[in-house]
């Protein structure tokens, strides 16, 4: 290989790696946490280790006790220490919704 040959390569290979890391960052920006009082069942969903029928049991339990702290997570049948640690740096406790009205209110 020539000596402009080898340049040529190195050059390319270093741009390669410089691409690569650039996206690698880009990759690694955090997503925006979840608020668990708000989100719907698809977007509970997207969090490691719920699917459809935790995400409902959230809803379910959120309707009944809005969640004041997110380590109230653990109070939703199917959620324990193991799941809630893998998800609580992922998910936030905005505004609770308001309390559903009883009749005459």
């Amino acid at each position: 290989m020539t000596r402009i040959g080898r340049v040529a390569a190195t050059g390319l290979l270093v741009g390669l790696v410089l691409a690569a890391g650039a996206r690698g960052v880009r990759a690694a920006e955090p997503s925006p946490r979840i608020n668990i009082n708000t989100a719907s069942a698809q977007e509970l969903s997207r969090l490691p280790g719920i699917g459809p029928a935790k995400a409902e049991a959230i809803l379910q339990h959120r309707a009944q006790h809005p969640f004041a702290k997110a380590e109230e997570l653990r109070d939703v049948k199917g959620i324990g220490d193991k799941l809630y640690e893998r998800i609580k740096d992922q998910v936030t406790v905005g505004d609770a919704p308001p309390a559903p009205k009883g009749r005459g209110g």
